[in-house]
């Protein structure tokens, strides 16, 4: 059973320089939330209340805002704003957060890898905080139901462009079932022309606890980082590793236009902003 998660926030979010030297990028806000507020209220969507949130110097602000904040309580509550009291109140309660650091930027695998002692005892989902999923069902839910039912990893995949697939890490794969498939092989990032699909990795993963002995003694890949695509390729040589292609709109929060898309996708969903923002974007074009 998946009972806990794993987030990845230790990254300097350089494509967003100025506004990241002191704000952390996955407090940037989407409409009027931080991002890593969206990929926590899927974890907790999904049934999951304990994540371990992976950190570095200086962005402790991300643990923070899922913390209790006494006077900003206090002071909602003195001027009787009850409706803005609940809403804080609600994200300070809303998981159990364990904050790890990982010392030196050295890849996914490596940040996966610093929650070991908290997660070796079983499956576990991995959510990056760049990528959104807008879906009615959770993407995260959707995968752990797939997990207890193939008994494998389960990595989440969308179809990209082919001009695109060299920014992605590619999935070679036969389909197994409706949007199922079991990986045959993958490639981080192929130089154009040589992708062996269009199906795409992107940052959802259920993994189970064998994953860490392999990352453990996983060489350093592309770019000198331990790279959780070169781990899960090993996991295929142990066991089957199937690939979900969910339904639902994504957003790459972590690039300048995913992140203004994501904006404007939820706020169009907002009742009080849709109708300004429609005839904003009418005027505009």
């Amino acid at each position: 059973m998946v009972n806990k998660a794993l987030i990845p926030a230790a990254g300097l979010g350089t494509r967003f320089l100025p506004a990241t030297k002191v704000v952390p990028k996955e407090l940037l806000p989407i409409v009027d939330k931080p991002s890593i507020q969206y990929i926590v209220e899927e974890i907790v969507a999904s049934g999951i209340r304990d994540i371990v949130l992976i950190t570095a110097r200086g962005k402790s602000l991300v643990k923070d805002h899922f913390d209790i904040t006494y006077e900003l309580e206090d002071l909602l509550k003195k001027q009787g704003k009850k409706d803005l009291l609940e809403m804080v109140q609600k994200i300070s309660h809303m998981v159990h957060l364990i904050a790890v650091r990982q010392k030196e930027p050295l890849g996914l695998g490596h940040a996966i890898l610093c929650g070991r002692s908290v997660l070796e005892h079983g499956p576990f989902a991995v959510l990056l905080p760049d990528d959104l999923i807008d879906q009615e069902i959770p993407c995260t839910k959707q995968m752990m139901d797939l997990f207890a039912k193939y008994e494998g990893a389960i990595i989440a995949v969308q179809r990209v462009p082919k001009e695109y697939t060299h920014l992605y890490g590619i999935i070679d794969a036969e389909e197994v079932g409706e949007r199922v498939y079991r990986i045959k092989n993958m490639v981080e990032k192929p130089p154009s022309g040589t992708a062996p699909s269009n199906l795409a990795i992107i940052g959802r993963y259920i993994l189970p606890p064998e994953i860490f002995p392999i990352l453990e003694h996983l060489p350093p890949g592309r770019g000198g980082e331990i790279q959780i695509t070169d781990g899960l390729l090993e996991l295929t040589r142990r066991g089957a590793v199937y690939a979900f292609e969910f339904p639902g709109y994504r957003y790459d929060a972590g690039d300048k236009f995913g992140f203004l898309q994501a904006n404007i996708m939820y706020a169009l969903k907002d009742r009080d902003l849709a109708p300004r923002l429609r005839r904003l974007l009418k005027e505009i074009s």
